[in-house]
């Protein structure tokens, strides 16, 4: 397969700035046999009771630091992963590439000495007697994706976690799950569908477009992810009883399908590289909710894969036609597993 196959066309006007005025309000549109436009506030009827619905809990770190080096230049950093309460690995922004050894100064506060480096991320210690994540908390700004224009914002800082955030260590909202206030959980958990969670902590590889002229050599980046063993019995529960199993999210999907690898679902937790494109057969997911991705991203190809290819590329343009919100403030799509 080729890269270019998973290219569409999206005019600028259709990518969501801000999320809308209520959490919730967002359309959806259903793939299946045919494609039928709806509102997520609909989506009870489109669930059944013993159907599992599978949320990831990870929460948004404030990533974002500005500072300056010790020649005066601006320097920011993109924390990519905490390693522990000093340490971290982060992209560096800068007009020329910190050295091993050199120091800067993070928001007037936080000294940082450049320990190396660790692929495309510099490993960095924060010389501070407060934790990493305290620090992150008090200096550090969301990091919004690169395709919404304003800087982060009060409103974001809210609306850029979902309400069941818990487990901190992404650098990118778990976006499906921003559609879901307490009340659509609560209304869900009455009708009979069980909500189980997974942690997969997104990284900011997420909003990469493939390179690659050819789709199989691209290099996929590497994400944590914990699958809890209440989940896996829920799962089970679920597909005894005649449920379905709904992934929120691509992070979720990938998430669970990296912990059946083995061929059967299992708890745990580890690292995962897995590039889900058409032709993966899919192990745990019945029913997958996203919102609509990048064009020639890895979620595009993963979305493909799950729904059918020409099927999921006629909705994207059905999608495109009908004014949908795209991307992470967007709208939704509910997609059933093709075959």
């Amino acid at each position: 397969m080729r890269t270019e196959d998973f290219d569409f066309e999206l005019p600028e006007r259709l990518i969501a700035q801000h999320p809308p005025a209520k959490r919730g309000a967002s359309r959806l549109l259903l793939v299946g046999k045919v494609l039928h436009d709806s509102s997520f506030t609909d989506l009870p009827q489109w669930l059944n009771e013993h159907d599992v619905l599978v949320l990831n809990d990870t929460r948004v770190l404030k990533a974002r630091l500005f500072g300056a080096k010790q020649t005066g230049g601006q320097i920011e950093v993109m924390v990519e992963r905490v390693l522990d309460e000093h340490e971290v690995l982060a992209q560096v922004r800068a007009s020329k590439t910190p050295k091993t050894g050199s120091r800067f100064l993070l928001s007037d506060a936080i000294q940082v000495l450049v320990l190396g480096r660790a692929g495309e991320f510099f490993h960095l210690r924060f010389e501070c007697d407060e934790a990493v994540d305290d620090v992150l908390e008090r200096y550090g700004k969301l990091p919004l994706p690169p395709y919404i224009t304003h800087a982060a914002e009060a409103e974001d800082d809210e609306r850029y976690q979902t309400v069941f955030a818990r487990e901190q260590g992404a650098v990118a909202a778990p976006t499906a799950g921003l559609h879901f206030d307490q009340v659509m959980l609560d209304t869900l958990r009455a009708k009979g569908v069980q909500i189980a969670y997974v942690t997969l902590h997104v990284g900011a590889g997420t909003f990469k477009p493939v390179r690659a002229e050819n789709v199989a050599d691209h290099v996929m980046h590497s994400e944590r992810y914990t699958v809890p063993q209440a989940t896996v019995d829920a799962i089970k529960q679920a597909k005894v009883s005649g449920g379905r199993v709904v992934a929120v999210g691509t992070t979720s999907l990938r998430a669970l399908e990296s912990a059946a690898a083995g061929g059967e679902l299992v708890a745990g937790s580890g690292e995962t590289r897995i590039f889900i494109t058409p032709g993966y057969r899919f192990k745990v997911i019945d029913v997958l909710l996203t919102n609509f991705h990048l064009p020639r991203s890895t979620l595009l190809m993963l979305v493909c894969a799950f729904g059918g290819m020409a099927k999921l590329l006629a909705a994207y343009r059905h999608a495109v036609d009908q004014e949908y919100r795209f991307f992470s403030y967007g709208d939704a799509m509910l997609i059933e597993r093709n075959g």
